[in-house]
């Protein structure tokens, strides 16, 4: 009988940090591409308001469940190999 080591999952502060960069690109670069599309660029970035609003929520958390669940993990999971 041999005792194969258990796999050792990753850091708790990568998945933490993962999880932060993620939500910051998704926020970003998703709301700049909603602005820009439904005019709701700004000088200092972006402002969106009703309809485009609700798209930008419904497209961060589309963003979370595709990646996760159909490509095997987010951007920043990938990098910080924050994987389980």
């Amino acid at each position: 009988m041999t005792d194969a080591p258990a796999e050792k999952g990753p850091s708790t502060w990568r998945i933490v940090l993962a999880a932060i960069l993620d939500f910051l690109t998704a926020f970003f670069v998703l709301g700049y591409i909603v602005a820009m599309v439904f005019g709701g660029k700004t000088e200092d970035g972006f402002n969106l308001e009703g309809g485009p609003a609700l798209l930008f929520f419904a497209l961060i958390v589309a963003y979370f469940v595709v990646f996760n669940k159909f490509l095997g993990g987010t951007i920043w999971k990938r990098i910080l190999r924050a994987r389980r």
